[in-house]
């Protein structure tokens, strides 16, 4: 079995194999009861199309450097994530990006010659094999109901992954991110803690913008997408709390 391009695996994956009735005719996927991937992961990237949902649980930050990407921020440094336990669990009712949801599946080019994106999976998983439990992924040579959903699934973050990317480039267009601080408070401490290490929306800048520009954000939906990064960054000092009460 061929072996999609290892150059760069993205974040959580160990390995990357195009799924194929040939090779896996018999093979099941499983469903998780746990996200051992999410474990010692304290920033995981987010769709702009999810700001909502993010804002509620965890701040919303950009990532710092050439590669701004938005990331649902699940703990304040690296290796902890204080809403997933060591065994993989989640803290029930906290919403999961669907970067994650989508493992061990994700859409990756064969070669670098082409365009055209296939069905991969991530074999070390555990979670597709020759199993006898599970979804069955292919009927003889068709693939299944449950394959077509997990498909469908990743074609549309892929698509929500061309939607970030345009919000991206619009934020760059008009200079809107700056490095990021925090300064967190804490009970019976003089001294502050203080986060750096990402990017956030210069309100300032938001505040003087054209009011053409804002009536387009506005009518595109970008604007309150802006607002809830920005209120989510009121969280930190919950995650910190999260840590803290972590150990």
């Amino acid at each position: 079995m061929a072996s999609a391009p290892q150059s760069t695996l993205p974040l959580f994956y160990n390995d990357l194999l195009p799924l194929n009735s040939r090779d896996h005719a018999p093979w099941t996927a499983r469903g998780a009861t746990t996200a051992k991937w999410l474990t010692r992961q304290h920033a995981v990237p987010l769709t702009v199309e999810e700001f909502p949902q993010a804002a509620r649980h965890y701040p919303i930050i950009f990532a710092s450097g050439e590669n701004t990407v938005p990331l649902a921020l699940m703990g304040l440094n690296e290796g902890v994530n204080v809403f997933v336990d060591a065994e993989g669990n989640v803290t029930p009712g906290v919403y999961i990006p669907a970067y994650a949801r989508r493992y061990p599946f994700m859409l990756a080019k064969l070669s670098p010659e082409t365009n055209e994106l296939s069905l991969c999976f991530d074999p070390t998983s555990g979670l597709v094999g020759e199993f006898e439990d599970g979804e069955k992924l292919f009927d003889g040579t068709e693939p299944t109901e449950a394959t077509r959903s997990i498909l469908a699934f990743c074609e549309q973050f892929e698509q929500a992954g061309q939607r970030t990317q345009g919000f991206i480039e619009e934020i760059r267009k008009h200079d809107l991110l700056m490095e990021g601080e925090a300064s967190i408070q804490q009970p019976g401490i003089e001294q502050p803690f203080i986060y750096r290490g990402f990017q956030m929306f210069n309100q300032e800048k938001i505040r003087d913008m054209r009011g053409d520009v804002l009536r387009s954000w506005s009518q595109s939906g970008m604007l309150p997408l802006i607002y809830a990064q920005m209120f989510s960054l009121d969280l930190m000092s919950t995650i910190f709390a999260k840590q803290h009460e972590q150990g």
